[in-house]
């Protein structure tokens, strides 16, 4: 946990997770994150995404992971009956140190996290993600499922590659939460890779007995 001051910042409960050098699109309607975007327009633009535990993201009472991102909107248009579009774009990893009465919405006192930075063989590594990524992504094709678009290439950035990789690749919110809670990028690069590696392995024994 890190000792950095904590600051007070409105948070997004949803029941997907956002991930930093990733974007996410939400379609805002319920009145009390009207009033959240609004404020976040006038402000700095910025607020937490967080993955919900237990519960719904509609109507409150639910329970939410401790480890969220810290996003800018990129984009938002209000529409004339006061529903918002937006496009959000994650920046960095927070710690929630005290959730704040949801009045008028949620809100947090969050810290950003420390994260160790990655070694020497983060580069090699962020290779074989990429080509585990596609192998993955050519299975699934394979099977007639739906799958990620990789004519985008993952970043050269080993900590970005490793992000986005964990956005395209067919892993529930569980494990991308898993991800996000990692706190040294060559731990989440490894827990990446064995991710990709299990879900590879799944996909060629339903391909063998086809």
């Amino acid at each position: 946990m890190t000792s950095r001051p904590a600051i007070e910042l409105p948070m997004f409960p949803l029941g997907s997770v956002l991930l930093p050098s990733t974007a996410i699109s939400l379609h805002i309607f319920e009145p009390r994150y009207r009033a959240l975007a609004r404020d976040c327009m006038e402000g700095d633009r910025r607020l937490g995404v967080v993955l919900i535990e237990r519960g719904s993201e509609v109507g409150g009472g639910d329970v939410r992971f401790d480890v969220a991102t810290r996003a800018i909107i990129a984009d938002a248009v209000e529409l004339d009956d006061g529903r918002w579009l937006m496009v959000l774009i994650g920046e960095d990893r927070v710690r929630v140190q005290r959730w704040l009465p949801d009045d008028p919405y949620p809100r947090a006192e969050v810290a950003p996290c420390e994260d160790r930075p990655p070694g020497p063989s983060a580069s090699t590594r962020r290779d074989e993600l990429d080509d585990l990524l596609r192998r993955v992504v050519a299975q699934k094709i394979e099977l007639g499922e739906a799958a990620a678009d990789m004519t985008v290439d993952l970043s050269p950035d080993a900590v970005a590659a490793t992000w986005q990789a964990t956005r395209v690749a067919p892993l529930g919110p569980l494990d991308a939460q898993r991800v996000l809670g990692t706190d040294g990028a060559d731990e989440r690069l490894d827990l990446v890779l064995s991710l990709l590696e299990e879900e590879s392995a799944v996909l060629a024994q339903r391909l063998a007995g086809r």
